[in-house]
């Protein structure tokens, strides 16, 4: 590329007409200084001439004014803050209302004006006022609430697209979409029992909840958070999201029975698309509770190691697909063996569906051995462990060394040996002989998994009870991420239904990153951070909107998976196109 002298280019400025205003100065310069008539500098600048002699009119009566038209004058020294003394008289008027000087600061910076503590107090010094005395916390709490400006809050109402732009800190929530479309989960949520307003329909208020699940907010009562997104708005498919009150009075209506229906609705979908595998993993959670304890009874918190009052929560997963697919937190110490039966009727409530359970995996204090023989009957294969007796710890001290079979468990890096050993024994209540394995590995405990499955290898039955962990690590990924254990969050949700909005979070999160390679593992907490707490602008144009994502090292991945769907439409979205792309920015 060829370099321009710098001289070169000063001169062209000086030289060349560069601007409109710049080429009416040389126009007036020649009528009035160099002599020529309308005629020649109408010829020379190119303009008409009756535009010169409308422009030399003008000019005459311009120089009449106080400001020069063509330069602006410099005024030496420091620029006035206040013309016109009206930043001072609201300066006054402010201390009027007791007002410290860095509230006053506060209150300017609202209204757009920017001035220093010291300004403040040569002003409030000039015009005559002393310093406040000193006040406790609440006269300073009263004094700013009187003066606050209160702006009125947009109300929830549910979205009619028209062209706009705006931008939103969860940009990335929006890209989950075409998730909640491919699978139908809209169609599951139109169809559902659950309340609905004229103001606000079943699939805008359940999306909403959705919302608040999938991005990570704490605490719903800190509504000034969250509230004012118009993204997370759009993504409900409302302007913007309801306040905290809302929420409450919302669950308020929802009953365990519509829950019930909502879960075997999600379950048609899950087994539709072949989401769940022949095994279903079960296990207990306790959701701590804070307020009245006299009707709740003690169970056992892993998260705070001992036992507290709280509402015991049961939970099945699909190990292979990483879906829950039922939950339920009305159960009682009375009830809690017979969970077990009360999910497998939820799963065969339509035998004539895909219904590919074989396999149920728990905890040893999940049933009782006369619910193990029902389960038997039902012909259901089931791997627990054993609680341990001094006599069974006893008797397997005794087994000799040489009759323990070395057997090669696979795990996530490579295989692990352990030794096992099995037996065949009646248990009380249950009817016909039960397989006993006992397992030991170094210096821990010997395990004991009792099941009714006569065949399955060794290896394979350790292997498919070892994966009965991960559901324990989705219950700590709930009430990590999913705030589980916080469900009221400073306002009454009702817990069964915040259990169900919690699954149905999780189960779109699930989902979501199986599609994103080499995310499809990930923890809810590495998918939020990467691709879901990403702010970007939204531009809703004619029958069209258009999301773009701020950059980040994992957008490419995204985009190049949204890019694979093509064209995206909600129903809840007017129908309007969705596309993404990549701002320009980061």
């Amino acid at each position: 590329m060829m370099n321009i002298n710098p001289k070169l280019l000063c001169q062209k400025y000086f030289t060349e007409e560069l601007a409109p205003l710049h080429k009416k100065y040389l126009a007036l310069r020649d009528f009035f200084v160099e002599g020529l008539n309308a005629a020649q500098v109408a010829d020379k600048h190119g303009y008409t001439i009756s535009t010169v002699y409308s422009m030399t009119r003008d000019f005459r009566q311009e120089l009449n004014g106080q400001e020069d038209p063509f330069f602006k004058a410099v005024k030496i020294g420091r620029k006035p803050i206040d013309h016109k003394g009206e930043i001072a008289v609201l300066v006054v008027s402010l201390r009027k209302k007791y007002l410290s000087v860095p509230d006053i600061q506060v209150a300017l910076d609202a209204r757009g004006i920017s001035l220093t503590i010291y300004t403040i107090e040569k002003i409030l010094t000039d015009e005559g006022f002393a310093r406040l005395p000193r006040r406790d916390k609440q006269e300073r709490l009263d004094s700013n609430a009187s003066a606050v400006q209160k702006l009125p809050a947009p109300v929830a109402t549910r979205l009619r697209l028209q062209p706009e732009s705006f931008n939103t800190h969860l940009a990335g929530l929006l890209s989950m979409i075409p998730t909640i479309l491919n699978y139908g989960i809209d169609k599951a949520i139109r169809k559902s029992p659950y309340p609905q307003t004229k103001d606000l329909s079943r699939l805008n208020s359940i999306l909403s909840f959705v919302a608040l699940k999938l991005s990570n907010i704490k605490r719903y009562s800190a509504d000034d958070m969250w509230c004012m997104d118009r993204g997370m708005g759009l993504f409900a498919g409302l302007n913007v999201l309801p306040k905290a009150a809302w929420f409450s009075s919302y669950s308020s209506g929802v009953t365990r029975d519509m829950n019930v229906k909502f879960l075997r609705s999600l379950q048609e979908i899950w087994k539709a698309h072949n989401l769940l595998g022949d095994t279903a993993n079960m296990d207990f959670s306790a959701i701590p509770y804070w307020g009245d304890d006299e009707h709740l009874e003690n169970n056992w918190s892993g998260k705070r190691g001992k036992a507290l009052a709280a509402m015991q929560a049961v939970l099945a997963h699909d190990p292979d697909s990483g879906i829950i697919q039922y939950g339920d937190t009305t159960v009682r110490h009375s009830t809690q063996n017979d969970t077990v039966l009360t999910f497998l009727d939820f799963y065969f409530a339509d035998p004539n569906a895909n219904n590919t359970l074989k396999f149920l995996t728990f905890d040893c204090r999940f049933t009782t051995y006369e619910n193990l023989d029902k389960i038997n009957k039902r012909d259901i294969k089931f791997i627990t462990i054993r609680q341990r007796s001094a006599s069974l710890v006893k008797h397997i001290d005794s087994i000799e060394d040489s009759k323990w079979k070395k057997v090669k468990v696979s795990k996530a890096k490579g295989t692990r040996t352990v030794l096992a050993y099995e037996e065949y024994k009646n248990l009380t209540g249950y009817d016909g002989l039960i397989r006993h394995v006992y397992i030991k590995s170094g210096r821990i405990k010997p395990a004991i998994l009792i099941t009714n499955d006569m065949e399955i290898s060794l290896s394979e039955l350790v292997r498919k009870y070892s994966r009965r962990w991960l559901i324990e690590t989705e219950i700590s990924e709930h009430i990590e991420f999913f705030h589980f254990n916080r469900n009221s969050s400073g306002i009454v949700i009702k817990v069964d239904f915040d259990l169900t909005m919690s699954i149905l979070a999780h189960n779109v999160m699930r989902l979501y990153c199986k599609e994103l390679e080499g995310y499809s593992h990930c923890k809810a907490e590495t998918i939020f951070n990467k691709f879901i707490s990403a702010s970007g602008d939204v531009t809703v144009g004619d029958g069209s909107i258009e999301v773009s994502l701020k950059k980040k090292k994992s957008l490419p991945t995204l985009i190049e998976h949204l890019d694979s769907l093509g064209s995206v439409s909600a129903s809840w979205l007017d129908d309007f196109d969705i596309s993404f792309g990549v701002s320009s920015t980061s």
